[in-house]
């Protein structure tokens, strides 16, 4: 009970701060549940929970190669399923309504940074000899691919005057430090969320 009051009292911050909480779906890079707060007028947190898209043939291949599963293991394909994927990120929200002239609603754009967790399910099959030779056999093994890192990216929201929602479009890109450093993936999405 104690550590309840405790964890209370930190977020308290948070809550009064806070001007249009909202939750809505991300149609896109990665596909999500996404929740957006603001902790100030022009700073705002996002969390996010879904799925995200895999990576290319040649990145599960090459990864199979880097790491056989024994010293005579030789790669025959793979078939891959997509994972979780969850993102926390802060963003600096500037209000560009009067720029372009909008007389109803109002237009948010923004950027910022945040972190990202992504998995993939990948069966790979492979064999132990000569795959052209009859009657070697083939086996298979299945792993969870994990990528970890960062993201930037930019976008624009649009809050409509009569209507608890807003819609928003994004682009940006991750960059990944675990598992394999340096391999970048763009991103994007469109999305409508529920203010309450």
């Amino acid at each position: 009970m104690k550590y309840k009051i405790i964890l209370a009292i930190l977020f308290i911050p948070f809550f009064t701060f806070a001007q249009e909480r909202s939750i809505g779906l991300r149609l896109g890079e990665p596909l999500s549940i996404t929740y957006k707060d603001f902790i100030s007028d022009y700073i705002s947190y996002e969390f996010m929970l879904g799925s995200a898209g895999l990576n290319g043939n040649s990145y599960y291949q090459r990864d199979f190669e880097n790491n056989p599963p024994s010293n005579n293991a030789f790669y025959v394909a793979h078939s891959s399923k997509k994972g979780i994927s969850l993102n926390a990120r802060m963003a600096y929200n500037e209000d560009f309504t009067e720029t372009f002239g909008i007389e109803q609603g109002y237009l948010l754009a923004y950027g910022g940074a945040g972190i990202q967790l992504r998995t993939a399910n990948i069966t790979y099959t492979y064999a132990t000899g000569i795959v052209s030779q009859p009657g070697v056999p083939l086996l298979e093994e299945q792993r969870t691919n994990v990528d970890f890192g960062p993201e930037a990216f930019i976008g624009a929201e649009y809050y409509f005057d009569d209507l608890p929602i807003n819609i928003f479009a994004e682009a940006g890109f991750f960059l990944e430090l675990l598992d394999r450093v340096g391999h970048v993936k763009g991103q994007g999405a469109i999305g409508i969320r529920y203010i309450f």
